[in-house]
């Protein structure tokens, strides 16, 4: 073993959430994974952790990141919850495919570090506790995606593979992703306690994170009202950033809703191609419950699950309603925000719900690909329509588009609009690049073959998805007819 591979293991660990009860975990060692590979790691990430990215290739440290060998002073642990799947209560749920190994201090706080498809725990209920190539690739690439955007998410450190097979739809090979966030703990955590009517345990849980996380809320007259407030507005905000790049989580159930307000568990996620508000990225969601349209009601709904399990301790109805009370508000003018800055409009004016309006109106109508619609608009003069052609094109009732196109133009004109430092800052905030579905398929298809260059330069591009990256345009256009036919559901 070198010295780089022994740093790598003997990372400092801690693990606070194992200081909690025995009754909110079952502590066990991850199962061994046969004659494991390396088939990405997020460079990233690691140094976020104080690791050289090189090392994950390492014999001992790529033991370590799928459970082979559990590094010194981790405590490996599955936690227990439970939650609403799809608007349903389905009880007890918890770390069915993954171990928390435990945390490690950076520069922006204590990083916990999971391994997902580590093996069967006591609630795995009939899985089988790993998880598939396919899944982990996506995970890992969108992870790191999200957080190269702006929007808060866990983060993907590595995605191991093995040749073992697992069954889903068809039999697949096994992977571990080592997953990465200042806490799992998520909203069907404390529905988990309030449900059993176990509420000193829900205390201990609130207290635990409020004392980690929430420090600042101990002062308030209601430390456990400002939670369910804070984490409510939070909620709100993820949910408009993800509205505004066009990302649809897909399985937005109460136990894959972060208590920190970050994007957490990748599965049948999706980036909006051809704009169509009522889009379900989930094919297991037969209803629509999680469509695009309906992630912001959505995020207020988990929120109120969260209410309820919070009100032993909130205490009055009347609280626990005006904590909630700010997630429309909150929604509202961060969407409001987003979009301003996504059209270049420095102001914020009345009118300007209408210009917003009818702009999704003709995406709506054109089934337009949202992506590119908002990075191509930044070309478009301000007092020339010559140059519209590019964005044009994405239209086919060209003649809505100009009239929109004029409507826009007078608005930029109206609050002195440069061209040049407005197209600078629209594409600072609309990416070129996106993880669209038809992208991680190549990738997927590639590494199956034991060919992960695609998956590290596919990674290395979604890394920077503003910049214009010459060389890479293949990756920013429109996907090819046969990702049409493309599905992604739960097993995903």
């Amino acid at each position: 073993m070198t010295g780089t591979a022994i740093a790598a293991l003997a990372l400092p660990f801690d693990n606070s959430f194992a200081s909690l009860p025995p009754a909110f975990y079952t502590r066990l060692m991850p199962t061994p994974l046969p004659a494991p590979y390396l088939v990405a790691a997020s460079p990233s990430a690691a140094r976020l952790i104080g690791l050289d990215p090189a090392v994950l290739a390492e014999e001992d440290s790529l033991a370590a990141i799928v459970g082979n060998r559990v590094p010194e002073r981790s405590k490996p642990l599955a936690a227990v919850y439970s939650g609403h799947q799809f608007g349903v209560w389905a009880g007890q749920l918890g770390d069915g495919r993954a171990i928390l190994l435990g945390e490690v201090a950076t520069a922006e706080g204590p990083m916990e570090l999971q391994l997902k498809g580590a093996g069967l725990t006591p609630y795995s209920r009939m899985g089988d506790g790993r998880a598939v190539l396919r899944s982990s690739i996506r995970e890992f690439l969108c992870s790191e995606a999200m957080h190269a955007l702006g929007i808060p998410t866990s983060r993907a450190l590595s995605v191991a593979g093995s040749d073992q097979g697992v069954v889903r739809e068809t039999i697949e090979t096994s992977a571990v992703v080592v997953r990465m966030a200042p806490t799992f703990v998520r909203f069907g955590s404390f529905e988990h306690w309030y449900y059993k009517r176990q509420e000193g345990e829900l205390k201990i849980l609130a207290d635990y994170v409020i004392d980690r996380f929430y420090p600042e809320l101990r002062e308030k007259q209601n430390p456990y009202a400002a939670f369910l407030e804070e984490v409510t507005r939070r909620t709100a905000r993820l949910v408009a950033q993800w509205q505004a790049v066009g990302f649809m989580h897909g399985v937005l159930n109460t136990d894959n809703m972060s208590i920190l307000g970050q994007t957490l568990d990748y599965g049948p996620f999706g980036f909006m191609e051809a704009f169509n508000s009522r889009h379900i990225c989930n094919h297991s969601d037969q209803n629509g419950r999680y469509s695009y349209a309906n992630q912001p009601q959505i995020g207020h709904w988990n929120c109120y699950a969260l209410a309820q399990a919070l009100l032993p301790l909130v205490g009055e109805v009347d609280a626990a309603q005006e904590a909630l009370g700010v997630y429309q508000e909150v929604f509202e003018d961060k969407m409001s925000e987003l979009l301003h800055a996504k059209l270049g409009l420095r102001e914020q004016r009345d009118s300007d719900r209408e210009l917003l309006d009818t702009m999704f109106g003709l995406l709506q109508a054109n089934h337009a690909d949202f992506t590119l619609f908002f990075r191509r608009l930044s070309g478009l003069h301000s007092t020339d329509a010559g140059g519209d052609e590019p964005l044009r094109d994405l239209f086919i009732d060209r003649p809505a588009f100009d009239a929109w196109a004029g409507s826009y133009r007078a608005r930029l004109q109206a609050e002195g609009s440069v061209d040049a430092e407005r197209k600078l800052a629209m594409d600072r905030c609309n990416p070129k690049y996106v993880l669209r579905n038809y992208l991680a398929q190549v990738a997927i298809e590639k590494a199956q073959n034991k060919d992960f260059s695609e998956v590290a330069r596919l990674l290395q591009v979604l890394e920077r998805p503003f910049d214009e990256q010459p060389g890479n345009e293949s990756y920013a256009a429109l996907p090819p007819d046969w990702a049409s036919e493309l599905e992604v559901s739960c097993s995903s």
